[in-house]
């Protein structure tokens, strides 16, 4: 009876999370719910959008809803790895003097990687050891993170000088990877007014007050319900097909896999798939898995884990028509 109390109590903390979240974020509910299922799976986030689609606005409000520590990092091509994890200083204690080490803003409970892809590659091996390992190793010591830890990184789609495409190592080590478009014309005009309401202050106070703080312990309440999250036999095998599919797509000869892939998925592109959907049905209010938790989670998933061959570019295909070859071709059980 107990535990059933805390799960509903977990579950109606994240619906309400969502909708908090999605008060401030407007137009973005699948963003909104892809930076949730992040959390909820002990995952990162790979956020891609043009300039202006409230990226950054989202995970600052994620961690304002949560009350939890925030860092953000401003990634320019003159970053150095230890402006992300800290360094070790030299302080003069009672005349002797000794290394300490400052933490930098990669020891908070939520990080957000802004523009990720304008660093070089040492700073990038710096977060992927934060991102992979939960630690972070500064001279001969290594220093834990914090047990809730999620790195949030937006990057442009469009190719600018200066950028740093991120190799496949750390792309893979992303949970999901979630495309933000702009908004349709109703949500344009919410913005407007939400902007517009923000600016007076008796607004924001009174909007302050009606916000309710989410405690953070339900986040790992809901990680260890979802854990428990039931998957059948058929839909383990489904998954495992999705991804072998991208791998060995000579399997499928009548779709055009064969031609568009370069490289398939790894391994963690199943494990990953098999989390975000049970966190997805978990959301939902079910205790297993469906065929269409896979589905929904399919393109966030493992778009962002494949290599499309030159054809495939040549012909202007995308991830996202990769996806739909898949989920047309590959049934279930």
């Amino acid at each position: 009876m107990e535990k059933n109390m805390l799960k509903n109590e977990a579950q109606n903390a994240i619906a309400q999370l969502i909708s908090q979240v999605e008060q401030s974020v407007i137009g973005q509910s699948h963003v909104v719910r892809a930076l949730v299922i992040g959390l909820l799976t002990n995952g990162h986030v790979l956020l891609e959008g043009l300039p202006g689609t409230a990226k950054t606005r989202s995970v600052k409000t994620l961690a304002k809803v949560l009350n939890v520590e925030f860092g953000r990092i401003q990634f320019t091509p003159d970053l150095l790895p230890s402006d992300v994890t800290g360094t070790e200083v030299y302080q003069d204690l009672d005349g002797k003097p000794q290394l300490h080490f400052q933490p930098g803003p990669v020891f908070n409970n939520i990080v957000l990687a802004d523009e990720v892809n304008r660093a070089p590659a040492k700073v990038q091996a710096a977060l992927l050891e934060a991102m992979g390992e939960g630690t972070i190793t500064v001279g001969d010591h290594t220093h834990t993170l914090p047990e809730l830890f999620m790195v949030l990184a937006t990057q442009n789609p469009v190719e600018q000088e200066g950028t740093y495409p991120l190799p496949e190592a750390q792309m893979d080590r992303f949970m999901v990877k979630v495309d933000v478009d702009y908004p349709q014309d109703d949500a344009e005009l919410d913005i407007i007014r939400l902007v517009r309401s923000e600016e007076t202050p008796s607004q924001v106070e009174a909007g302050h007050s009606e916000k309710v703080v989410i405690d953070a312990k339900h986040i790992l309440t809901a990680r260890r319900d979802i854990s428990a999250v039931h998957v059948s036999d058929l839909v383990e095998r489904y998954i495992v097909g999705l991804v072998m599919a991208t791998r060995d797509p000579i399997r499928y000869p009548e779709s055009k896999l064969s031609r568009w892939l370069e490289v398939g998925a790894s391994p963690r592109a199943s494990i990953a798939l098999d989390k975000c959907a049970r966190a997805n049905a978990w959301i939902d209010g079910r205790d297993h898995v469906e065929p269409d938790d896979v589905r929904a989670m399919l393109p966030l998933v493992i778009g962002h884990r494949l290599t499309l061959s030159y054809d495939a570019l040549a012909d202007g295909v995308t991830r996202r028509d990769v996806v739909n070859e898949l989920l047309d071709f590959v049934n279930v059980g």
